[in-house]
């Protein structure tokens, strides 16, 4: 009987087995599609608009992804990505129906892989002092050998993977680049001191008109041309100040015959440092202009810019440091999230941050006949506060006191569609033309935005150097906004809803909202002390002036013990600061290690509850059977 036993629970486990193998095999087989995405932007799953980009390939496309596998093995960041990225272009392949094949090489050191990795210009690592080079990168090709590449896979721009790739797919099945007209005030392009030569020559393109390019073919125009020409499919109008009468009558007609403009308005430029202008020869001063709007235009367009004023907002302030070293609110430089974007246009739905400083906003104007739909908005606390204010210096603690809730949002961007009329009733003399346009053709489409500040690099990307290269670091969505704009405007939307899909590494926002607490909690103790410091210097310095006798300073007794008493109170500050220091770190400790105990632990545990449950579950059945009557 016992060896009957052992026999049957032998066959069971050889049977048990054999059916694990058996489904295992047949899942990889049948059901190798088959994915269940849980993470919260859905990272592993593609976009509609890359759905469509590939559905959409005429010819087939050629994605060659190279990776050193054993040179990055000891690199578990780009080791994690790089699985990440190798997972995403196999899912490429399958949506693509056989239109996209995809090749994963291993260039190992001084192999034929390695050859072709250089060769097709990717970016090589040194990992040895024999010359030997790591690879992570992707090349594309089309059916006629149109070549496309993405160098590094850099980490740090892991939400824009998704983009990166379908931009290039996109780029090799439409080869031809639509044609941006680009009209700036602004040094935005290498070797151009803009339309002003004192601005002087700069060495590169700013960053997002280097995005820009990738994707679109740049045409510069200057301020005093007459026309716009008939292959400008969008019309970027970038700080567009003294504007000949001539081009303001071009752009008119341009976009009342269906074209399309990108407008960067602003009240108070802090890129432009161009010499002042003379306001008035009776003056006898100078008076800096630093403002650009667009009149007639955009009041034909049914929109006005505040003049002189700028956008402030205690909400959505940017924390700087100041010259002391104290972190404050600068009310004037906004960083947007989410909830202040319009999240059912294209252009802004998927964008996470925009910065934007010193921004005018826009409001529209009672007579308008267009409709107006707001993109970027401020918070309902924001006010209205005079440029000037800004231009002469004021201090971020000097503006925070003069500060006061407006109670209704502010526009710093927005769409404008609809019939709109000439701005011109009669041509400028200067222009000669037969025929002319009095109202528009089809209805116009167009984004104005308060603020051309979000366009330098300053703002919103860093520069770090990567073996040689420069390697952009966004701190925003600026670069995404500008993009999503010319795409849309161009008649591209697929691409539009893949940018800042967001990092597949989860931060602890638990943790780092305990952090920013402590640090809010601990700068304002900082800021109290420096208070005191300040008086202390000021008691100290009077007492100087009022009494001193043959260089020494004599006090009074009551004064010696009224300084007595701020030391103490500034050690009392001191201990208090670093009592904070200490609760953070505690606090910080003290989540984690629960962190900690409910991922070792917590699975497990639910496991066992699990087990139980179904083991007594078996138990019950087994007594029900056991008592029933035979």
């Amino acid at each position: 009987m016992l060896k009957t036993h052992r026999l049957t629970a032998t066959s069971a486990l050889v049977i048990a087995a054999s059916l694990l193998l058996a489904v295992n095999l047949l899942a990889g087989l049948t059901l190798k599609g088959w994915k269940l995405d849980m993470t919260e932007n859905r990272l592993y799953t593609l976009s509609d608009g890359t759905r469509r980009i590939l559905a959409q390939l005429g010819e087939p496309v050629t994605l060659r992804f190279y990776f050193s596998h054993q040179q990055f093995s000891d690199n578990p960041v780009i080791a994690t990505y790089a699985q990440r990225v190798e997972e995403l272009l196999e899912e490429y392949a399958a949506a693509s129906d056989g239109r996209l094949r995809l090749i994963v090489e291993d260039p190992d050191p001084y192999s034929e892989a390695q050859e072709q990795a250089a060769r097709f210009g990717l970016q090589g690592v040194p990992v040895d002092t024999h010359g030997g080079f790591a690879y992570f990168g992707l090349v594309g090709s089309n059916a006629v050998d149109d070549i496309r590449r993405i160098p590094f896979f850099q980490p740090e721009q892991e939400d824009a993977l998704e983009y990166t790739v379908s931009k290039m797919i996109y780029a090799l099945a439409h080869p031809r680049k639509p044609v941006v007209g680009l009209i700036s005030g602004l040094p935005i392009s290498a070797g151009s001191g803009g339309d002003n030569p004192l601005f002087g020559e700069q060495s590169r393109d700013w960053f997002a008109l280097s995005q820009i390019k990738q994707s679109f073919e740049v045409m510069p125009l200057q301020a005093d041309s007459t026309q716009i020409p008939a292959s400008v499919d969008v019309l970027m109008l970038v700080y567009p100040r003294d504007l000949s009468e001539g081009l303001l009558f071009a752009i008119d007609q341009y976009v009342l015959a269906g074209g399309r403009a990108l407008v960067f308005l602003d009240s108070f430029s802090e890129t432009d440092t161009s010499l002042p202008q003379v306001t008035s020869a009776d003056q006898g001063y100078v008076e800096a202009v630093r403002s650009a709007d667009l009149q007639p235009l955009l009041h034909a367009w049914g929109l006005q810019l505040v003049p002189d004023q700028v956008a402030a907002d205690r909400r959505v302030a940017t924390s700087v440091t100041t010259s002391s070293g104290t972190a404050i609110d600068y009310i004037v430089w906004l960083t947007l999230h989410q909830q202040y974007l319009n999240p059912e246009d294209f252009v802004t739905a998927d964008l996470n941050t925009l910065v934007m400083a010193s921004a005018g906003y826009l409001y529209k104007r009672p007579d308008a006949s267009t409709r107006i739909t707001p993109l970027i908005q401020t918070s309902d606390q924001a006010m209205s506060l005079e440029a000037g204010y800004i231009k002469y210096g004021t201090k971020p603690t000097d503006l925070l006191q003069m500060y006061s809730v407006g109670g209704s949002p502010l526009v710093l961007a927005a769409r404008v569609r609809g019939e709109i009329e000439s701005a011109f009733p009669t041509p400028p003399p200067t222009v000669a033309t037969s025929q002319r346009l009095l109202r528009s053709r089809e209805p116009a489409n167009l984004i104005v935005v308060a603020d051309s500040d979000l366009l330098a690099d300053r703002f919103w990307v860093d520069f770090q150097d990567f073996y040689g290269r420069q390697v952009a670091v966004t701190r925003a969505d600026n670069g995404a906004f500008v993009l999503n704009a010319l795409e849309n405007l161009s008649g591209s939307n697929d691409l539009i809803g893949l940018r800042s899909r967001g990092p597949s590494a989860r931060p602890f926002t638990r943790v780092s909202a305990l952090k920013e607490a402590a640090e809010r909690q601990f700068r304002a103790k900082e800021r109290a002390l420096q208070l005191k410091l300040g008086e202390t210097e000021q008691q100290i310095n009077e007492l100087r002036q009022q009494k001193e006798t043959e260089g020494k300073l004599i006090i009074s007794p009551e004064q010696r013990a009224s300084l007595r008493e701020l030391q103490l109170e500034q050690l009392g500050i001191r201990k208090e600061l670093r009592a904070v220091q200490h609760d953070l770190t505690r606090s910080i400790e003290e989540l984690g290690n629960r962190v900690k105990l409910l991922n070792l632990g917590l699975v497990p545990l639910l496991i066992v509850l699990l087990a139980g449950v179904i083991g007594s579950l078996r138990l019950r059945r087994r007594r029900r059977v056991s008592c029933a009557p035979d």
